[in-house]
């Protein structure tokens, strides 16, 4: 088994490293440019034009991988069900991509439209995933379980929406949303290995091999973006996992930094309708400290830091329950 994952591992980074350099010069060429957001930080606007959709490859590296070390995991109803998250959050967000580069401005689907189709799989997974699992939660730090009864898909709904949308607010700095996700990953590897889902274990290993691939080419100054396609998809897989670990309470610190980028686009919105007042210079968080003159490695590292702080006590409080 642990040669299975480090082999997973080790293919999935070498197989993003020999398909970088080849997907970026094609995505340069056939003119997969990002559009910068209009009022994002006026730093970024140098990033117009770096090629996006670069999730489209970690996300087929890392299924090819797997294919290679364990054949025998598609044939795994958890797995799959795992993988339908993966792929289908990341088609929603390569619909979006394509729609930004087509346009040629930061404007692809509507937010109601991509909000409702994330809902809508968050309830497909749950239909196709309930027959094995039940609608129970542990309590941290006791042995006290709670039977959900129909709240649980209401769980589900929020696990996915807000699991993705945050992956997706933190994909705003070189380096950010990647680093934030293979170490959101690395406590779920463990929890999957405690309960025998060897095949999720093996995914999730060359999903972060991948990642560092990726890193390679995102890290400051990126030479290219994972755009919706890949922070969806980071986002679709991470919440599948909590679900069928059963480790759902634990996702709320493990994804601490995602959950904090999405409070403070929350708040803002909030005070700024109530109070006509904004609480940050700038939302999500990560633009609050790049206007405050951090620079931006600077404040990828900290909410590296962060992030790493966050799994460390979701492993722990997983491992408890």
């Amino acid at each position: 088994m642990l040669i299975k994952m480090i082999l997973a591992f080790g293919i999935g980074l070498g197989l993003a490293l020999l398909a970088y350099p080849i997907a970026i010069p094609f995505l340069h060429k056939i003119k997969f440019g990002q559009s910068i957001r209009e009022l994002g930080p006026k730093s970024h606007m140098v990033k117009a034009g770096t090629p996006t959709m670069g999730g489209v490859v970690f996300i087929i590296t890392s299924l090819v991988a797997t294919l290679i070390v364990s054949p025998s995991s598609f044939a795994s109803f958890d797995f799959l069900v795992v993988v339908l998250a993966f792929v289908g959050y990341a088609i929603i967000g390569f619909i979006d991509d394509y729609l930004i580069v087509v346009k040629k401005k930061n404007d692809g689907l509507k937010a109601k439209h991509k909000f409702l189709m994330q809902s809508v799989l968050a309830i497909v997974f749950y239909i196709v995933y309930q027959r094995l699992t039940n609608s129970l939660i542990i309590i941290p730090f006791t042995q006290i379980k709670i039977d959900l009864g129909w709240f649980y898909i209401v769980l589900v709904f929020f696990m996915f929406t807000g699991t993705t949308n945050g992956v997706n607010l933190a994909d705003g700095l070189d380096g950010l949303c990647a680093g934030l996700s293979i170490l959101a990953f690395i406590p779920y590897i463990y929890f999957c290995g405690r309960i025998g889902m060897n095949s999720v274990a093996i995914l999730l290993c060359a999903v972060i091999g991948s990642l560092f691939g990726y890193l390679k080419f995102n890290i400051y100054p990126a030479k290219i973006f994972m755009g919706d396609a890949g922070a969806l998809g980071l986002g679709g897989l991470l919440a599948a996992v909590a679900m069928v670990t059963k480790e759902e309470v634990a996702l709320v610190l493990i994804g601490g930094v995602f959950v904090v980028e999405v409070l403070s686009v929350i708040i803002q919105i909030v005070s700024f309708q109530t109070r006509g007042k904004r609480v940050f210079k700038m939302a999500p968080l990560h633009h609050h400290f790049e206007l405050s003159g951090w620079p931006e490695i600077k404040v990828v590292r900290v909410f590296w830091a962060a992030g790493a702080i966050c799994c460390i006590l979701g492993l722990i409080i997983g491992a408890l329950m």
